[in-house]
């Protein structure tokens, strides 16, 4: 692939911005200068630098942000910065979307990617994939709140009950979820139709895969092909 295409592909701008960076000498691999933005490179492992800062070619972007509180997941937030700009600007220019959201005052894992197909398989309500939250509480929650959980609790202008696939209590005013749907604010509602309220809520994995202890609120990291083999083992 043309060295402008390969640029233009991973973010860095129009075919004729990552001209001029290559022309402008600010392009190197392998730490070699290149200057000719038409130079043809295999893409299999490909590393090159812009400003010295070294980016990995990938065909398809996913990303996993450690999300903190007081963001939106939206590219046009109403109230709150986005959480894309917590992102590098090259994300933002290859369209990378969230896949699903958390509110604004919730916090933990949170996948972006730029690829449709996974989007929609980790997204879509129907597809039922685990996603466990921690959840902190106004009132005390007990073993009978866990029960009712487990059972389904009506929720809304929602036909059924809807259920959690897993309840465990942390303490007093504490509990992890597990739920396998993504209906609108369904963990603050079903929390909210015992009669309590969600003081704090916090995604700690999606599918397989769990918010990495070592990746501080505010950061991202890419994910490899062994977090994705992770994220699709949880049947």
């Amino acid at each position: 692939m043309q060295l402008e295409k390969i640029l233009q592909s991973q973010g860095f701008g129009s075919r004729k911005e990552c001209r001029a960076l290559i022309r402008d000498e600010r392009v190197t691999v392998n730490g070699a200068v290149i200057r000719d933005p038409s130079t043809n490179l295999p893409t299999d492992d490909l590393v090159f630098a812009v400003d010295d800062q070294p980016w990995r070619y990938r065909a398809q972007a996913y990303v996993l942000l450690h999300k903190p509180a007081g963001h939106e997941c939206s590219r046009v937030p109403t109230f709150h910065p986005s959480v894309f700009t917590l992102l590098p600007p090259q994300l933002a220019l290859r369209d990378v979307q969230c896949v699903g959201r958390l509110d604004q005052d919730s916090t933990g894992l949170l996948l972006l990617s730029d690829d449709g197909q996974f989007i929609h398989r980790w997204s879509s309500g129907k597809k039922q994939v685990p996603k466990c939250y921690r959840i902190e509480t106004a009132d005390p929650v007990s073993e009978a709140d866990a029960a009712r959980l487990l059972a389904g609790v009506q929720l809304e202008d929602e036909p059924a009950p809807v259920l959690a696939r897993a309840v465990v209590l942390d303490g007093s005013h504490q509990l992890r979820m597990t739920i396998t749907e993504g209906k609108y604010h369904q963990v603050k509602r079903m929390i909210g139709a015992l009669g309590n309220r969600v003081t704090r809520l916090h995604r700690e994995s999606v599918g397989g895969l769990s918010l990495p202890a070592d990746l501080p609120e505010g950061q991202w990291r890419w994910l490899e092909a062994a977090d994705l083999a992770q994220l699709a083992a949880y049947d």
